[in-house]
């Protein structure tokens, strides 16, 4: 008898429909667990690594496929009750499910699996996640969706890998301000200039602030509204602390939550925001952190290396928020940003801070401004480099022209760590070393990390 006489036959691939038992040993950003039946990688929401999970089959691609969770028969040790009635349904959380210990630890590896396995840094050293002490309501920033389905008019977040709404009445990741705010809008929607201004918006963006206890709206559609301006004075009466209401219109897009251009229809478009000794002031569009308590805590990581004081590039700048916090502490700082709008308030908020002497902005495309030979000289003079880059990371023609000048040391802020993989791979081809990596859990209950990398030129 040969080994092909007694070997099991290899289980088929599942069909569309198929209930069956799997197990599920990894777990993606999006939330959804990794399972595999005959051959391929199957998605399912719900599910945790080391869990045993009945599921049914919704779609089967050529390399995959996604089912719907029908019963957990294995649970994991990890696995905790999710605290947001719409937990699963709205997609702006994915780890609730995951006890909050263990969402440090799959951050933590999740930055260590991308550097080496995208990044190639098989000596990589990552620390323990910073973590918050209350991992809830913490977004100073929500942007609400306008639910038409309801009469009048109420509010929600998009569903998961959908444009359908969820109707929502509360948010436990929002501060308890921003909360407020919701509740008071809801009892808003019986007043007809509301509901006549809910008949032209598309989003609610409001912003609260932890120093003053105020907060902003702005109320977004495809063009101005005179619906918008009879109701400006209503949401000041009826929501509580609200400083100002904006208009904001002409998107870019369809999909765009904020338009390109902003008129004040009453109070103040902005409101003042403090941490670490820096007051910033700040409005509901602002390209500003939304999480103020875990911002402190890097500052507080960085602090000690701000001793003394010296020169920096802070790339991607936005309103200054990090810009402003070296020139605290006594360095010179040159930013630079693509929006002009950023621009504007962080010049504002350096003349608020005094710090003005300390500071200079330049607005442009990174990519642009660091490869050009008018602002090679600052690169050359500093001795370090700040990068707070977007979601995609830096371009090449920007990592090129970093190599090129070699500044001694790189601190680099990642939103994602598959592109500071990438990114370090490169800077580390051209002559920097990675040194220790510190993440942060800027997002609590989602499946986003943030990491502070730390590469110094060889």
């Amino acid at each position: 008898m040969t080994t092909s006489d007694t070997a099991p036959s290899p289980r088929p691939a599942p069909r569309k429909g198929a209930e069956l038992e799997l197990a599920f040993s990894d777990l993606l950003a999006n939330g959804q667990g990794v399972g595999r039946s005959g051959g391929l990688v199957v998605f399912c929401f719900g599910p945790l690594p080391g869990e045993t999970a009945r599921v049914r089959i919704t779609e089967v691609k050529a390399r995959y496929a996604v089912a719907e969770p029908l019963a957990i028969l294995r649970e994991s040790p990890a696995r905790a009750q999710p605290f947001c009635p719409v937990f699963g349904a709205c997609g702006g959380c994915q780890l609730q499910h995951l006890a909050y210990n263990a969402q440090l630890e799959w951050k933590r590896t999740t930055v260590l699996a991308a550097l080496q396995r995208i990044g190639g840094h098989t000596g990589a050293v990552v620390n323990p996640t910073i973590g918050m002490e209350d991992p809830r309501n913490y977004r100073n920033k929500m942007s609400l969706v306008v639910d038409r389905a309801q009469d009048p008019p109420g509010f929600g977040f998009y569903r998961q890998r959908s444009h359908a709404v969820v109707p929502i009445d509360s948010c436990p990741v929002v501060t308890p301000k921003l909360n407020g705010d919701l509740h008071a809008l809801h009892a808003a929607r019986g007043n007809p200039a509301v509901a006549a201004m809910l008949g032209d918006a598309r989003h609610i963006v409001a912003r609260s602030s932890n120093a003053s206890g105020a907060s902003v709206l702005t109320i977004t559609g495809m063009q101005e509204s005179a619906d918008v301006r009879r109701a400006a004075p209503v949401l000041m009466h009826d929501v509580p602390r609200l400083a100002g209401v904006t208009n904001s219109f002409d998107l870019s897009s369809a999909n765009a939550i904020l338009g390109r251009r902003h008129r004040l229809l009453a109070g103040d478009a902005e409101i003042e925001e403090a941490i670490g000794g820096v007051h910033y002031r700040v409005s509901a569009g602002s390209f500003f952190q939304v999480n103020v308590a875990m911002v402190a805590k890097i500052f507080d990581y960085l602090a000690p290396r701000l001793t003394p004081p010296r020169r920096i590039v802070d790339l991607y700048c936005g309103v200054g928020t990090f810009s402003l916090f070296f020139a605290k502490h006594g360095w010179n700082v040159n930013g630079i940003e693509e929006n002009a709008r950023a621009i504007d308030e962080a010049q504002a908020n350096a003349r608020r801070n005094g710090l003005e002497h300390l500071v200079s902005f330049t607005k442009g495309r990174v990519e642009q401004v660091a490869a050009a030979p008018r602002f090679q000289h600052a690169l050359r003079a500093a001795d370090v480099l700040f990068l707070d880059p977007p979601r995609k990371g830096c371009d090449e023609a920007t990592l090129r022209a970093i190599a090129e000048v070699r500044v001694p040391a790189l601190w680099y802020l990642s939103c994602d760590p598959a592109t500071l993989a990438r990114d370090s791979k490169f800077l580390v081809a051209n002559g920097y070393r990675l040194g220790t990596v510190q993440p942060f859990d800027m997002f609590p209950q989602t499946g986003h990390v943030e990491a502070f990398a730390e590469l110094e030129y060889r």
